[in-house]
């Protein structure tokens, strides 16, 4: 980019402003602070515990649940494609559940035999509810209440048999009470995550209807330009020759009218592919149509200015236009939200690809709280782009540090 362009902001992905992302980060860390606690609280527990157990069990069992639950949170802190981030959090989510099961389990074994003078019992029984929470995320909900099932009347048949009998309770309500304790947290997780998921799809009809009623609009705009060509040059050159005499003028009219009406119908032969100047000289009125007074910076691959009839000089014109007019977009979402600032447009060609990026240092947003009826960025421009084939966009934004749009194209 050009000497004095605006910093590059963090990336924010867009397609995190899903619903269900946000609320899968929030349980994430619900879950995961959740494990934090108990840790703390519990190591008077712990202690107890390791006196009636093999002394390898209690690091295992460590390390088996509260590892997992840890991991779970800081995963939703780290910025990648939403796709791979939500795979890695159900992943570990699923080791967080599995690895409670697991960690009870190996008690069996490793028990001596010694009793616990607590009614609290083995130190995992106090947060069951924990690890089925975590099996919300990983898994379909009613494997996530079958965990919830499993776990509590493990842990409640560990904790009968390792009390000492004067602070025993009876064994079925406690497995009552551990279940219907954990139902109702259960059960808003599993309401929560499927509420994001129709949220979700009820986002993306609402979009796939936006981006219809804008090629309505579009077929509109060409049916009106033809409609006045029809009027301005067919219809007044002909009443004019109905009223006067064959003069220079008349003909000269003609003779505009039939070279315009040539180039309408022979629009759709234009060749599918053009070359680098005609690419440079598109992207630059694109931008122009919205700011006549920036002239993008242009960096032009050697490779890519060869011969005209070299297939590596030849672009999809389409996808020229596609970035173009994601471009101008960009702009005009620039003068209207970014305030008083700097933009630079950049133009990359090389031999297999092209890239238009539009870069402020203005106001910035934050995608999390675009509203979900703000069609700009996710329709006009990314929708737009991702929808023409070989073609990827990318925004990254923040308050107060600007906005960079980067729309780009690669040869299959």
């Amino acid at each position: 980019m050009a000497a004095g362009a605006p910093p590059i902001p963090p990336q924010i992905d867009p397609d995190a402003d899903r619903t269900t992302d946000r609320i899968l980060r929030i349980f994430c860390r619900f879950v995961s602070a959740g494990y934090v606690l108990y840790l703390l609280l519990l190591v008077p527990n712990i202690v107890a515990g390791a006196g009636v157990t093999a002394p390898w069990w209690t690091p295992t069992a460590l390390m088996l649940v509260f590892v997992p639950g840890i991991t779970l949170g800081a995963l939703t802190f780290h910025r990648e494609p939403s796709h791979r981030s939500a795979a890695g959090v159900r992943a570990t989510a699923a080791a967080c559940a599995l690895g409670y099961l697991a960690a009870a389990a190996l008690w069996v074994p490793a028990w001596t035999g010694a009793l616990i003078d607590s009614p609290q019992g083995m130190w995992f029984s106090q947060f069951n509810g924990l690890a089925s929470l975590a099996a919300v995320i990983a898994w379909r909900a009613r494997w996530a209440f079958v965990h919830l099932v499993v776990a509590a009347v493990t842990v409640q048949v560990i904790n009968h048999a390792v009390r000492a009998p004067d602070v025993n309770g009876a064994l079925l309500p406690e497995i009552a009470w551990s279940l219907a304790f954990c139902l109702l947290p259960i059960s808003a997780g599993v309401m929560a995550m499927r509420t994001g998921r129709v949220l979700d799809a009820t986002r993306q009809r609402t979009y796939a209807a936006a981006a219809s009623a804008a090629a309505t609009e579009a077929r509109a705009v060409e049916r009106g330009r033809i409609d006045a060509l029809t009027h301005d040059g067919v219809m007044a050159t002909m009443l004019s020759a109905a009223r006067q005499d064959m003069s220079p003028v008349l003909a000269a009219q003609a003779r505009t009218t039939l070279t315009k009406l040539d180039a309408l119908a022979h629009a759709g032969d234009l060749s599918p592919d053009i070359g680098v100047t005609e690419v440079l000289a598109g992207i630059r009125s694109a931008v122009a149509e919205v700011d006549d007074a920036l002239d993008p910076d242009v960096a032009l691959d050697p490779d890519a200015s060869v011969e005209p009839d070299s297939k590596a000089a030849r672009y999809p014109r389409d996808a020229v236009r596609t970035l173009g007019a994601a471009a101008a977009e960009a702009l005009r979402n620039v003068h209207r939200h970014a305030g008083t600032c700097t933009v630079v447009v950049s133009i990359r060609v090389g031999p297999d690809a092209l890239s238009v990026v539009v870069a402020d240092d203005g106001a910035g947003f934050d995608t999390d709280a675009v509203p979900g009826d703000r069609f700009g960025v996710a329709v006009s421009i990314l929708g737009r782009v991702r929808a023409q084939s070989g073609c990827a966009a990318q925004v990254r934004s923040r308050r107060a540090a600007g906005t960079r749009v980067t729309l780009e194209w690669r040869r299959p």
